[in-house]
């Protein structure tokens, strides 16, 4: 039988005990060899103890053995009829709140002890708000050292009552409270009858026994790319691991960043072809060739990720040289690796209060919110929906070092502000309409004739009773966009806002006709990326650029070649050809009726 894996960590204070209660499951689950037990004894005896010191079984570093206390993160682990388990034992202290982020990543569950004796901490608070930070839905409160107030239920309900109320202000969904005693083995695997007025689990019981299976998130599928293969008869796979959702073969889905489109071909795994795959390392083929690279990634086409080179993030600095935000770091998310930078410090979070301040720059175990601009395009969910295509790591660029670890929150231009729904549903708009809304979005050199175009397609919805809007570009730039000039940054600005502007009339059940030279690939994926699979149609207006000048509707060609626009796409600012339009349209040899025609049909 397969037995599932659970992922845990324990977190606690200096002598709160982690490493005895650790050593205790490997001791009576039978996880612990014999000459590894008899050598604990011989320490143990040396130093003076009566009884096997069972922590020296996870404190494996010489200078933990001579301190009596963990530094740094010791994986170990064992298995029992029920489960296998992979343990993290992190340090307590305050200097590796780097080792606890560490410890807690690749967590499904946390530990925290807190010493009976000694009470709720600074530091209980602060184990706390890592296991928060780090989105671990299950957390095991172990009130441990019992034994050493005498096994007291009072003792045991007022700690508990002190830190129930701090864990109120933390975003922890499942907590457990059990007494325990690491040293004399009380809870910990086997129930205590020094404490009947406990009636709960034991730890291994409730490790045993608790589901995790909803930290896996099935409905968004993602999968980002770590290799393509490509061998001699014409086999072209894509390799990675499969971040979260179900794909089946025959499943529509989408590359990005090209933003083609297919259906899954087939599902390989090492041994097997699959019908179906989740949590799994795989090879997928699809139906059509499309170009795919390490770094890119393969999504349903009816659930998107964000696309931004623009994040917030909560992150915490690792090494020991201060943040430089003046610095070009190395950002590596998935398996994307791009150049970043801190673009903005917003301020540390004092882990033992709560409360926000304002430093210059981040310092080693510094925790805090951060604006970080990426020179590649991210595709990311938020870390509290997905852990892996939420998160990201920065490197050094001159030693390679990792500085610091990353969890998203949202796109720079994604607040966190609540959506307000319309009492009237989109299905609802369908219905009253007669059609779906869409945003077809025209794109070509200027005077390749989209506005001739667009106009005359408004005007013949209109009059079949369509609910239609043009949006062109000059008009936008009037208002809405009177604020922008035509640098890079401000002509994707200008972009975004139109398509914010397009989606929002999409879900009231219009038809957009857009008119925007729109010369970057991104810009047009990215308006494509805020609608459904079937409400973008992405037109190219294709006229060759000489016949556009001659045209010069605008006289816009004769300003360039008189020097006073020294950025006229086609000319002296590139333009990228869009891979997947559904429709070209080649104006140099249609008239306008034929191009509307086209245009009509296929909306």
């Amino acid at each position: 039988m397969n037995k599932d894996i659970l992922r845990f960590v324990t977190i606690g204070s200096v002598d709160d005990g982690k490493s005895t209660l650790i050593g205790r499951l490997l001791y009576e689950t039978n996880c612990v060899f014999i000459d590894q037990y008899e050598a604990i004894k011989k320490t143990s005896y040396k130093k003076g103890f009566d009884n096997p010191d069972l922590s020296l079984i996870t404190d494996g570093l010489k200078s933990e053995r001579e301190q009596g206390i963990t530094i740094d993160v010791a994986y170990r682990y064992f298995s029992t009829d029920k489960r296998k388990f992979i343990v993290a034992d992190c340090p307590g202290h305050v200097q590796y709140t780097k080792n606890m982020v560490t410890g807690a990543s690749n967590s499904e569950l946390s530990i925290v002890l807190i010493d009976a004796k000694n009470g709720i901490t600074k530091q209980s608070k602060r184990h706390a708000f890592v296991t928060s930070l780090l989105q671990l839905n299950h957390m095991v409160v172990a009130v441990n050292k019992m034994d050493l107030v005498d096994f007291s239920g009072e003792v045991f309900n007022s700690l508990v009552g002190e830190y129930k109320e701090f864990l109120e202000k933390l975003n922890i969904k499942d907590v457990v409270f059990i007494p325990v005693s690491a040293l004399e083995g009380d809870n910990i695997v086997k129930q205590s009858n020094r404490m009947e007025w406990y009636s709960g689990s034991t730890v291994l019981d409730y490790l045993e026994n608790v589901y995790v299976g909803n930290n896996y998130d099935r409905t968004k599928f993602r999968m980002p790319i770590q290799n393509t293969l490509r061998y001699e008869d014409g086999f072209r796979g894509y390799a990675g691991k499969i971040s979260s959702g179900i794909i089946r073969t025959g499943d529509e889905v989408v590359c990005l960043p090209s933003m083609k489109k297919s259906k899954i071909k087939s599902i390989l795994d090492c041994n097997d072809e699959l019908i179906e795959a989740l949590d799994l390392n795989v090879v997928l083929t699809l139906e059509d060739d499309i170009d795919v690279d390490r770094g890119d990634m393969i999504v349903r086409t009816a659930n998107i990720p964000y696309i931004n080179n623009s994040i917030v993030a909560m992150m915490c600095w690792l090494d020991k040289t201060p943040m430089d935000i003046n610095k070009k770091y190395i950002l590596k998310h998935t398996n994307k690796t791009t150049k970043a930078v801190v673009s903005d410090f917003k301020y540390v979070i004092d882990v033992d209060t709560l409360h926000r301040s304002k430093k210059e720059v981040m310092e080693e175990n510094d925790i805090g919110k951060v604006h970080i601009k990426t020179f590649d395009k991210l595709f990311f969910d938020p870390y509290e929906i997905n852990k892996i295509t939420g998160s990201f790591i920065l490197i050094d660029p001159d030693d390679f070092g990792t500085v610091a670890a990353g969890f998203i929150r949202y796109g720079e231009n994604e607040k966190n502000i609540r959506w307000e729904d319309s009492c009237i549903t989109k299905a609802d708009r369908i219905k009253r309409n007669g059609h779906d809304g869409k945003i077809v979005w025209m794109t070509g050199f200027s005077g390749s004739g989209k506005t001739t175009i667009a106009k005359e397609v408004e005007k013949k919805l209109f009059n079949t009773n369509h609910q239609v809007i043009l949006l062109d570009g000059d008009n936008l730039r009037h208002g809405l966009c009177s604020d922008l000039d035509f640098s890079v940054e401000d002509r994707n600005e200008n972009i975004r806002r139109i398509g914010e502007v397009a989606k929002l009339l999409v879900d009231t059940g219009f038809i957009v006709v857009c008119t925007f030279i729109s010369s970057m690939k991104e810009q047009r994926y990215f308006v494509r990326s805020l609608v459904g699979e079937d409400e973008f149609v992405e037109i190219y207006i294709k006229c060759p650029i000489e016949i556009c000048e001659k045209r010069d509707v605008k006289g816009l060609y004769k300003k360039f070649r008189d020097g006073e626009i020294p950025n006229l796409t086609g000319l002296g600012s590139p333009y990228e050809e869009p891979v997947n339009a559904e429709l070209i349209l080649y104006t140099n040899k249609l008239d306008i009726e034929e191009c509307v025609k086209k245009v009509i049909d296929i909306i």
